[in-house]
């Protein structure tokens, strides 16, 4: 496997951006490998821009999956309920995922979303120390009332997470770059590098939007929509095409 060391060796050994790519289904997981993604990232978007999946489904993914390349899973928009989150970390843990995301929809400040972060992370570090808990706010965190997203890496050092990320809340075509402009996020990945975390940026993502997130340092790009024939991340299927479109975009660096 690798693991968060060796992570950090490809990024800031070989300034390396890592295409995390969100499959749905068996199906779509063979699709984003076959493109050469790095990391495969297990969601369901019928529940929501972080929506989870089920525990079938991750294992499925991850008994297909190269050892070599990160299973994520997503444990959801969730609510203020640090015990039912930290269930739904377990349950994501034991399912495969080496790499479990958090999104914190329904957490209104910093008090409530450390509360629910250090209790993923004591779930996860007590079973495998290496494995990676990612802290993700979203750029239109106005909209649905959840937490600043310019707190989110402070929120990750605090709780012992080991990335701090961003996404949207709202797909409705609106992407990162409608809410935050260059600027902020380069401030939001220094910062977080400052704590010695990973930076995860998504948020439907353009193409051309990659090679700036990378000029600023961002460590991994989350992408579904730009993966998906027709461009569509409710309707679209991921195409093995796509992806390695998109990575070999990035490798040309």
């Amino acid at each position: 496997m690798i693991f968060i060391k060796s992570i950090y060796c490809l990024i800031y050994g070989g300034n390396l951006l890592l295409l995390l790519i969100s499959p749905i289904n068996r199906e779509e997981a063979v699709e984003a490998i076959e493109g050469g993604a790095d990391i495969v990232d297990v969601k369901n978007p019928k529940e929501g821009s972080l929506g989870a999946n089920f525990p079938w489904v991750i294992e499925d993914i991850r008994e297909i999956t190269p050892d070599e390349t990160l299973v994520s899973a997503t444990l959801g928009d969730v609510d203020y309920k640090p015990g039912t989150v930290s269930l739904a970390a377990l349950g994501a843990f034991t399912s495969g995922a080496d790499y479990i995301k958090v999104g914190l929809y329904g957490t209104k400040d910093y008090n409530e979303a450390l509360e629910v972060m250090r209790n993923v992370v004591k779930t996860i570090k007590n079973r495998k120390k290496d494995a990676i808990v990612v802290a993700s706010g979203y750029a239109d965190a106005h909209r649905v009332g959840s937490v600043n997203p310019l707190e989110i890496p402070k929120i990750a050092k605090d709780s012992g997470s080991d990335l701090a990320m961003l996404d949207t809340a709202v797909k409705d075509g609106k992407g990162l770059f409608d809410f935050l402009d260059i600027d902020i996020l380069k401030d939001f990945v220094d910062e977080a590098h400052s704590y010695g975390l990973m930076t995860a940026l998504a948020g439907s993502l353009k193409k051309e939007q990659l090679k700036p997130l990378s000029d600023i340092g961002c460590d991994v790009v989350g992408i579904r929509g730009a993966a998906c024939i027709g461009g569509d991340r409710n309707t679209g299927k991921i195409n093995r095409i796509a992806v390695s479109e998109l990575k070999s975009f990035i490798n040309g660096f």
